[in-house]
């Protein structure tokens, strides 16, 4: 019956057992026969059973079961056991009612009390008697359900009850999904059969019982539902006959009973009597009270005492005795020398795993449910013996496996009492042994005899039974168990395992051993596990064993033959494998991920080996790939890829990496043995190598990603899991930028090296071609998934390949007669298209505001280093110095554009340099083209004002910033130059004077660069000397002394000359011309300056800190004399 209502067992309902069971306790203070009754306890629910205890031991000494319970029962009773003869009056009796019975059913009008009881009909049998001899719980054959040489079973027409309270026959349980079918119909009952009537869900005094009952239920007409009974007339109705009414018409819910009183045989009369009546009967009467209290007296007994799940207790009570024992014959049996000699242990393990099944199965049942599960499933496996029932324990832990989310984050907490979090069982050791108070009735554990040392309980007098509340249930059995919580994903995920070891060793040991083995094929090459060297150190031996793996994907469709270990596809042990190791493999997966995120990557890689082998036998298995399996394959390569990655990135750890790789637990290796039984487990291999050589871990890691590619693309997965894909993809273009960036970066080593050849020398060349057809296929994998940044990524690293082929070709050639060669420009033009496609890529800057950063920087250097070498390096054999000017000027200018100065962020101080240089270089170049420019004088001109302007922009951009003074200070002296230069051409006084004066307010601005270099120098003086002074030129990284002192000398001789050009001029206008008071100031002034200028430069000993602060004084003093006539002097 517990079989076939798996729904109600260990939640829903308090008992589960026959009518007469129920009748029997309840009766236990009025009557004086023995009662002999096993309990189990499944979750909160007791399963009462007879155990027949002379039909018990008849079998026994037959099969030999059960012989140490015949030795404890027959010291228990203190005599030997003989079996009890049926009385002919019995006989007699149950044939009476028989007959009558079938005559009632079979339409005979005299002996039915109702004229319509015969239309309708329903099968049944009982037994109406105290003391029937019914089937016995294990026995193993079954109850007829119609009318047969058994008097006590029968057929009769009724009414079905209200729904309310009949359970409908309902299908057993339903095969849970994912769990492998266990057993046949054979196993399934152990040779039981719910041979009841009717089911019936009843609830008395807040108690719930799944009643099982047979009493025949005749209606028709007036009389929906009434009972019918067959009586001695000489006979009266004693108390226990009219309980035993009473409480069949209350769990059948029927609401009269018919009484038939016969005399010999012969019918006398009919007598209508209402259920609620029967307890104030003649000689009869009884309180339906005290059935109450009975009822709810025994249940807590029971509950506080059968705590124990998976045991089997004896409920005894000897004939004419008042006291009640409970046994844990479990607990007795395991004394003997055999402890599975229980017959019970077979029928309940099947219940727990069926209960525990069902729980799972509820898609309505949340994660609080587990707890209860969990207890359920391992008592089901401490129940059973591992060498007799394999394939029950085998699917018990699998079950067991099962119950944690191994895909989630740590949610395993749990609503029961955190005192108890990791017990296996529902109860501690104390609750399940200690007794109740005296004052809530006495459980006492000791009494006389010896054997009652045994008892778990005792009931010391029935009468105790009708005292309402004497006993009260203090341990109340909880409906949830608690589930332990896994703080981390490592504790999960090897509670798991051990659950799937237990598993494979179950399944293992009922595989035939080894020995037992088919002898090998002499025809068949036997598979080695050793390779050429050749074949597996460089990434090309990769390629083969790739091809290898994909056939072998190919061919998993084909064949049906036995295993290595010899399996035979379709057997259970082939099915639970299956899922064993699948499972096992999902549980290497997510501890290799969470050890890829504490930075472990040793560990990392052993675990996804591990992942692999699994998955690889698997594969060897399995006859018939499912794609969900494939999936998990894919996604296992692809976290393979990852680690071997990041071992590549990580070289410098390598030594802590190999010893987590190496390192293995006892049930690691338990479970590769049982792995090596059924494959070499060599198939990924290639995947999971650690490799000390960079370039052979990123070829790995490549293939890694391309085989989980190739996986998705071979089952049409991708449309199924895009993301996955997306991410696949993502993957392989970001290891083929890695590797294309290794193999740039070991072409520009090349380059470094190379200083006397002037060709670039093969290997250069094939560095660059694998470099580019890395960042090809990373660049077509992105734009595959429409992933325009990192596109652009690897556009603008092959824009960086390009510059560098570019500066390959550049040093090939003579120093002094050096010239921009075609190869550079081919190179540098070509790294501009890529530069320009990866803007197009991105398309505005609000995709990617710091790669769009990023790539206009890289383009604008690109620009600016071609525009540099032109104008350093002019190809002047191959063209013409206008030619080159303006493709100079092109490109400064294109540099200029794509570098944004006005943009605040990191990079602005570069870009503002950047952009001063690039003004530099136009004024130089414009400035030089005006010295060597004859003829053309509107381009003379242009030249002019080009050069003047660049001049001025350069000047802004260097004062914008504070680490650039000896820029700012040659800028200036190039100005003061450019000023000379134009002097030159001058033949007025007036206009030569106008033109001093402005190179003079020129140098007058240079006091601020002045200003920065003593600032630096001052903070370099005062720096406390703990070392020896490095050289006067690199005494600091950011300003070089030689050439500040270059340049110092340079300022000081053009300040002179132009002081003494002033002089002289402005002597010779006051000569010719009336004297101007603003001019003599000026020309004073300029005197001054000009003598202490020249006692300051003969002055050879004085340091460069006294010379720049001189020359800030001689600044200001010509800003100050100059004031008057700023006008003019502007």
């Amino acid at each position: 019956m517990a079989y076939d209502f798996i729904d109600s067992v260990g939640n829903d309902v308090d008992v589960v057992s026959d009518s007469e069971n129920i009748k029997k306790l309840l009766k236990i203070p009025y009557s004086k026969s023995h009662v002999s009754m096993a309990v189990h306890r499944i979750g909160r629910t007791l399963l009462l059973d007879e155990l027949d205890i002379q039909e018990l031991f008849m079998r026994s000494s037959q099969t030999g079961d059960w012989t140490w319970l015949k030795e404890f029962y027959q010291r228990l009773i203190d005599q030997k056991w003989q079996r009890k003869k049926k009385s002919k009056e019995h006989w007699y009796q149950k044939a009476i009612l028989s007959k009558f019975l079938y005559y009632s059913i079979n339409g005979d009008g005299a002996a039915q009390p109702v004229p319509s009881a015969a239309e309708q009909q329903e099968s049944s049998s009982t037994d109406q008697t105290n003391d029937s001899d019914g089937a016995s719980w294990p026995a193993p054959f079954e109850m007829p359900s119609s009318v047969s040489e058994d008097p006590g079973a029968s057929s009769q027409g009724g009414e079905p009850l209200e729904p309310s309270y009949i359970v409908g026959h309902v299908a057993s349980a339903p095969k849970e999904q994912t769990l492998t079918t266990l057993f046949n119909d054979g196993e399934n009952s152990q040779g039981l059969k719910n041979d009841f009537a009717r089911n019936i869900l009843w609830t008395f005094e807040d108690i719930h019982m799944l009643v099982g009952s047979n009493m025949p239920i005749f209606g028709g007409g007036r009389y929906p539902a009434v009972s019918l009974r067959l009586r001695d007339n000489n006979k009266p109705i004693n108390v226990l006959t009219g309980i035993d009414y009473w409480l069949d018409n209350l769990i059948c819910n029927v609401p009269e009973l018919v009484m038939c009183f016969h005399v010999n045989g012969i019918v006398q009369k009919y007598e209508m009597i209402k259920t609620e009546e029967i307890p104030n009967l003649e000689n009869s009467n009884f309180s339906t009270k005290v059935i109450k209290d009975i009822a709810q007296n025994i249940l807590s007994f029971l509950k506080s005492n059968c705590t124990k799940e998976g045991h089997t207790y004896w409920l005894f009570k000897a004939s004419g005795s008042d006291i009640v024992k409970l046994y844990d014959l479990t607990t007795l049996c395991e004394e003997t020398e055999d402890k599975y000699q229980n017959p019970f242990t077979m029928p309940v393990a099947i219940l727990l795993y069926k209960v525990a099944c069902n729980m799972m199965m509820k898609k309505n049942q949340n994660k609080k449910h587990y707890g209860t599960v969990r207890t359920l499933l391992l008592n089901c496996v401490k129940l059973l013996d591992k060498s007799r029932h394999p394939q029950i324990i085998a699917s018990a832990n699998y079950m067991l496996s099962e119950l944690f989310q191994l895909d989630e984050p740590k949610k395993e907490e749990s609503s029961g009492s955190p005192l108890n979090e990791n017990s296996d069982e529902s109860y501690s050791e104390e609750e399940e042994e200690m007794p109740d108070s005296d004052e809530n009735g006495s459980y006492s554990t000791c009494s006389d005899p010896s054997d009652d040392n045994k008892a778990v309980a005792i009931i010391k007098s029935v009468g105790e039974l009708s005292v309402p509340e004497k006993y009260k249930s203090i341990h109340q059995i909880r409906p949830s168990c608690a589930f332990p919580v896994c703080h981390d994903t490592e504790e999960r995920c090897r509670l798991v395992l051990s659950y799937v070891l237990e598993g494979l060793k179950s399944v293992d040991s009922s595989i035939k051993k080894e020995s037992d083995l088919p002898a090998a094929d002499p025809n068949t090459p036997i598979p080695l596990k050793y390779e050429d060297e050749s074949t597996r150190g460089g990434p090309e031996g990769l390629e083969k064993q790739m091809a290898l793996f994909l056939d072998k994907m190919g061919s998993l469709q084909k064949g049906n033959y036995s295993s290595q270990s010899g399996m035979i596809p379709g057997s259970w042990q082939h099915k639970m494998k299956l899922q064993l190791i699948l499972k096992s493999s999902k549980a290497y997966y997510v501890l290799s991920d969470a050890a890829m995120s504490l930075q472990k990557y040793g560990r990392a890689l052993r675990y996804i080996k591990l992942a692999l082998q699994s998955h690889d036998t698997y594969c060897c298995l399995c006859t018939n790939m499912l794609s969900e399996v494939l999936l998990f394959l894919s996604q296992y390569l692809t976290l393979c890829g990852d680690i071997q990655l990041m071992l590549a990135q990580n070289a410098n750890n390598r030594a802590a990496h190999l010893e987590e790789f190496n390192y293995q637990t006892k049930e690691d290796q338990e479970i590769l043995h049982s792995l090596h039984r059924e494959s070499s487990c060599q198939g990924f291999a290639w995947a999971t190598d650690l490799s000390t050589d960079l370039e052979s871990q990123l070829s790995v890691s490549c293939k890694c990603y391309e085989a989980a590619n190739e996986i998705l693309q071979f089952s049409d997965l991708k449309s199924q899991n895009p993301e996955q894909y997306i991410q696949v993809l993502k993957r392989m273009g970001n290891i083929r930028n890695e590797i294309g960036v290794f193999y740039m970066n070991q072409a520009a080593a090349l380059q470094s090296e190379r200083v006397v050849s002037k060709t670039v020398s093969t290997a250069e060349q094939q560095l660059w071609k694998k470099s580019f057809s890395c960042f090809e296929k990373g660049i077509h994998n992105f734009e595959s998934i429409d992933d325009a940044t990192n596109a652009a990524l690897l556009l603008c690293n092959t824009g960086r390949l390009m510059r560098i082929c570019a500066q390959a070709h550049c040093g090939a050639g003579d120093e002094f007669k050096r010239e921009f060669s075609p190869e550079e420009g081919l190179y540098y033009n070509k790294a501009v298209d890529y530069y320009l496609k990866a803007l197009r890529s991105l398309g505005t800057r609000d995709t990617h505001p710091a790669v769009w950063d990023s790539v206009n920087w890289e383009l604008s250097t690109t620009y600016f280093t071609m525009a540099t070498l032109q104008q350093d390096y002019a190809p002047l054999s191959r063209k013409a110095q206008e030619q080159i000017e303006k493709e100079v000027s092109e490109a400064m200018m294109k540099s200029l554009k794509y570098c944004d100065v006005d943009l605040v962020s990191a990079r602005q101080p570069l870009c503002q340099y950047r952009a001063a240089t690039i003004h530099h270089r136009l004024a130089s170049m414009y400035h030089s083209c005006l010295r060597n420019q004859v003829g053309d004088e509107h381009l003379r001109k242009q030249h002019r004002v080009l050069a003047d302007l660049h001049y001025s922009k350069a000047v802004k951009l260097f004062q914008l910033l504070k680490d650039a003074p000896c820029e700012l200070l040659r800028v200036q002296l190039e100005r003061v130059a450019f000023a000379e230069f134009q002097m030159t051409s001058q033949n007025s006084n007036i206009g030569k004077l106008k033109t001093l004066s402005g190179a003079l307010d020129i140098m007058v601005r240079t006091k601020h660069a002045f200003q920065l270099i003593r600032k630096e120098l001052v903070e370099e003086f005062d720096q406390p000397k703990s070392e020896e002074t490095p050289p006067a030129a690199d005494s600091s990284p950011s300003l070089n002394r030689e050439e500040v002192i270059k340049l110092l000398g340079i300022f000081e001789s053009r300040l002179s000359f132009l002081l003494l050009q002033s002089i002289k001029l402005l002597s010779s206008t006051k000569k010719k011309t009336s004297s101007n008071l603003e001019e003599d100031v000026v020309l004073k002034t300029n005197k001054q300056i000009y003598s202490q200028l020249l006692r300051a430069t003969a002055n050879k000993n004085a340091s460069l800190l006294e010379r720049i602060d001189v020359l800030v004084h001689l600044l200001d003093q010509l800003a100050r004399g100059s004031g008057g006539g700023g006008g003019a002097l502007q």
